[in-house]
This record gives structure tokens, C-alpha cells and sequence, in this order.
């Protein structure tokens, strides 16, 4: 990727980071009521009784998980993988939005992050000790060896190919 393109990619990412308000703002939108018909779909809120705090809720929530998102894309620090367990978080809490028959919304999302909590944080600490002992036995700076561990793919696919 060349230096005009990145301009054009930064570009784009901090217009649509900057235009965030707007679209939170996106569920005034939706009408104030109960079934929702449109020319692609029906819904019917039968937890929220109002589609209007249902989308309101999910903006709460999509919005948050848009901007980690991009944060994880575009981050070049080593521990970037934390930001997988806020990650999760949000998009398990949208599917229990959108599951109509959850009473509490954020009653279990601990028990559903354990498993990615348990591979974040052991890997991060290990990356940690890793860069420490290192710096112990060699004249290398903290800056030095968080950009050894740095991982670059040359572009937002190659970032995304790298994790799946």
C-alpha cells in the first residue's frame, strides 16, 4: 500500500470515526412502535414493546463495538489482542438484544467471556514476561522490542486473513 492510498484509508476511517454521533443517533429514525412493518421486513418487539428502545439499546451497543473494532484493526501495539474480550462482550450483548426473551441482559456475559478471557490474557502476560526478559538481558529499549513483537500485515485484509 502506497503513501497516497494509506492517505485515502486514514482518511475514509477518521470520517466515519467522526460521523459516530451520527449514526448512534441513527435510532431517532425508528418509529415510536410496537410492530415495525417495512417493504423488506416485519418486526415485532415483543421484550422492548417499542421499537424505538430497542434500537436505541442495539445503537448503544453497535456503535461502541464499530469503534473497537476499527481500534483493533488499526492498532499497532503489541497487546492489541485485549481488545478482543471487550469485542466479544459487545457482540454477545447484541445477541442478547436481539434475543427477545432475555429477562436481564448482562446477567451471564461473564460466563461467555471465560473462554476468550482464557487465551487473551495468559497470551498477553506471556508476550509481557517475553519483552521484560529480554530487556533484562539485552541493551534493547521498551520501544525496541514493542516493535519486534508488533505483528504488520500490509493491509486491513492481511489483518483479517491473520485471524481467521
Amino acid at each position: 500500500m502506497g503513501k497516497r492510498d494509506g492517505v485515502i484509508l486514514g482518511s475514509i476511517i477518521a470520517t466515519i470515526i467522526a460521523s459516530t454521533p451520527l449514526l448512534f443517533n441513527l435510532y431517532e429514525s425508528v418509529p415510536e412502535i410496537k410492530v415495525w412493518d417495512t417493504y423488506f421486513f416485519t418486526y415485532h418487539s415483543n421484550y422492548y414493546q417499542n421499537i424505538l428502545v430497542l434500537a436505541w439499546t442495539l445503537t448503544g451497543k453497535v456503535v461502541p463495538l464499530f469503534l473497537i473494532t476499527i481500534w483493533f484493526f488499526t492498532c499497532r501495539h503489541w497487546w492489541y489482542h485485549a481488545l478482543l474480550v471487550p469485542i466479544a462482550m459487545y457482540i454477545f450483548q447484541i445477541f442478547s438484544i436481539i434475543n427477545e426473551d432475555i429477562t436481564y441482559i448482562d446477567k451471564f456475559q461473564l460466563l461467555h467471556l471465560v473462554p476468550i478471557m482464557a487465551i487473551v490474557i495468559p497470551s498477553i502476560y506471556l508476550i509481557r514476561a517475553k519483552m521484560f526478559d529480554k530487556i533484562n538481558t539485552a541493551d534493547k529499549t521498551l520501544e525496541d522490542l514493542e516493535e519486534e513483537f508488533t505483528v504488520r500485515p500490509r493491509n486491513v485484509w492481511g489483518k483479517v486473513k491473520q485471524y481467521f
